[in-house]
């Protein structure tokens, strides 16, 4: 469910139409979380890390209004609801977008996640269905530790959907901790609700 935004009355109504005008609207905000007990926990339910650090992004991005925003042609509508569209290597070390839907339950959405990555697995090409507007983009790096990520553009295809991306798991002196690169749609969304979003984040890896 979504509702659309009375733009005229909205406070963010001269954000969105001076941001909306640029031809790149996005920006990006690099940082590195804890994952030190969350890494533990993953093990603990024999959940896989990925899968546990992808539901408590999206745990996150639900609690934080900004994030649920989305530009349809001209207008601006507040879904109820974001999942997630992943993505997924498949053994040629090729990969395709995947939808998850979210799910509060972490088992039930572990069960969601491990049905769409057997999808991919038998698909070919980068576009496996069809997306839904209510989705973050969202990347895992487990190669690299990175201090910076760009995320490649068609300035031609209209997007306002968050682009969330995770680096490498590091360890020093007992702890773990990883990068969090978030891109976002500036006419939606400020450094200050990013702010939001990685506090509430460090928070449910840290619970």
């Amino acid at each position: 469910m979504k509702k659309e935004i009375d733009i005229s009355n909205w406070n963010r109504k001269g954000h969105f139409e001076f941001f909306s005008a640029f031809q790149e609207p996005f920006f990006g905000i690099t940082t590195t979380i804890d994952c030190t007990i969350a890494y533990g926990k993953s093990k603990a339910m024999q959940i896989s890390f990925f899968v546990y650090y992808l539901h408590k992004t999206l745990v996150a991005v639900n609690k934080i209004e900004n994030f649920r925003y989305r530009i349809e042609g001209e207008n601006v509508y507040l879904y109820d609801e974001i999942d997630a569209s992943a993505t997924i290597m498949r053994k040629d070390k090729t990969f395709g977008f995947s939808f998850m839907k979210f799910h509060e339950d972490i088992h039930e959405f572990n069960t969601i996640v491990q049905t769409e990555i057997k999808r991919i697995q038998t698909t070919t090409g980068i576009l496996t269905r069809e997306y839904p507007e209510n989705i973050i983009h969202f990347s895992a790096v487990p190669w690299i530790n990175f201090t910076g990520l760009t995320h490649s553009r068609n300035f031609k295809i209209e997007d306002s959907c968050p682009k969330i991306s995770f680096g490498k798991v590091v360890e020093e002196n007992g702890k773990k901790s990883m990068a969090l690169s978030v891109t976002a749609h500036h006419g939606l969304v400020d450094g200050y609700h990013v702010g939001l979003l990685v506090e509430e984040f460090q928070n449910l890896m840290n619970s």
